[in-house]
């Protein structure tokens, strides 16, 4: 699979775009990439729909700042590739407000008995879920299997709202436009103006005879259950947009989509800190003074390491590449392991009596070399 394509770079603008100019710059390319305009040209219909892509994650806030952040992994499960399986009339339904709340087209190339384009499409709303992973999930990736309640197209009318095939009439007042035309008179002259239509709210046909199971909503209230792709490296607070898996559209309409939101389930030995992951591991004083071969947990398994004899409190181990993948980037990072000494909270009169005869040993005396630095150093010099 080729690999995909800058946003900004497929738009032509740069990365701190506006709104404004991402919307200019996309209509430039709709209207230049068009297969109104490009009969048969597989080509231009492919750039059409990537020019699409790249506009609806761009002109919305929340998905320009996920993919700013976390790239093309920051979307998976979102849009998706070739324009996420959009229909045309999905896409002009989705940016009508770019072209001014209609198709452009109609009037540019022709094909003036396009009126499906012009009514109204209702689209379903966006669904909201937290999902919690643990740090092994978020080391490896993982699939999930979520169970929803939401709108979904009802099974008695198939999503039309009608009770039978007879039960719909094109709606008299736009004849099935879903849009009424105005003339207004100005004093630079006759100005025309479309609105929705108001008897049909904009869908260009009536319900005459209501399906009993949704009311003629043409959607209803029902179960599925979604498999979700949470990619490896995710961090709290992710959100992940999954195209067209939120709520049904009224009366055949298209579906919203469904934002994951990412929680991290705290484990109880290790902490994270962005892609390393730091480990506390508490030594007797025995074995930091004689050195010894300890077990240590790291991410899905136990290893052992050695402990040098004479092992200072605060000295930091580093296991590379026993951390997080990265999200938007190749490799992943380390396990830091910070040695704590333990010192006993109680000790027996033997245990008393052996270290006072240890005191006064030229060993126990603190000296202090140079390679015994501070825990800022030693921090500073595990990053650098």
């Amino acid at each position: 699979m080729p690999e995909k394509r800058d946003y900004y770079e497929i738009l032509g603008v740069d990365r701190n775009a506006s709104t404004d100019e991402l919307k200019k710059a996309y209509r430039k390319m709709a209207l230049q990439f068009h297969p109104d305009k490009n009969p048969g040209n597989k080509e231009a219909e492919e750039k059409f729909k990537e020019a699409a892509e790249a506009y609806e994650v761009l002109s919305d806030q929340e998905k320009r700042a996920q993919y700013d952040r976390f790239g093309h992994n920051g979307m998976r499960g979102g849009f998706g590739g070739s324009g996420g399986g959009m229909s045309m009339d999905d896409i002009f339904e989705h940016f009508g407000d770019v072209f001014g709340g209609h198709n452009p087209f109609e009037s540019f190339f022709g094909g003036g008995n396009r009126n499906s384009r012009q009514q109204r499409v209702f689209r379903g709303s966006d669904l909201r879920v937290k999902v919690q992973v643990t740090l092994n999930e978020i080391s490896s990736g993982s699939n999930k299997k979520l169970k929803l309640k939401k709108f979904a197209p009802c099974d008695a009318c198939g999503g039309n709202g009608a009770k039978g095939s007879n039960a719909m009439s094109t709606c008299t007042t736009c004849n099935g436009s879903g849009q009424i035309r105005k003339a207004t008179n100005t004093f630079l002259g006759q100005m025309y103006t479309t609105q929705t239509c108001y008897t049909c709210s904009g869908d260009g046909k009536i319900v005459t005879n209501k399906c009993d199971n949704c009311g003629g909503e043409g959607i209803f209230k029902k179960e599925e259950i979604i498999d979700i792709n949470i990619p490896a490296g995710v961090v709290e607070g992710v959100q992940l947009s999954v195209s067209g898996k939120g709520n049904a559209g009224r009366r055949g309409g298209i579906p919203g989509d469904l934002i994951v939101v990412i929680e991290e389930i705290e484990d109880k030995d290790l902490k994270r800190d962005g892609a390393n992951i730091i480990y506390d591991l508490y030594l007797n004083f025995v074995d930091a003074a004689l050195g010894a071969e300890v077990e240590v947990p790291t991410i899905g398994e136990k290893v052992k390491i050695n402990i040098p004899a004479g092992t200072q409190g605060g000295k930091i181990f580093r296991l590379k590449n026993k951390g997080i993948p990265q999200l938007n980037a190749y490799g992943k990072g380390d396990q830091l392991i910070h040695i704590n000494i333990w010192v006993p909270k109680k000790l027996s009169s033997e245990e008393k009596r052996l270290l006072q005869s240890l005191k006064s040993s030229a060993s126990f005396k603190p000296d202090p070399t140079a390679e015994d630095k501070g825990i800022f150093d030693k921090v500073r010099e595990i990053f650098r």
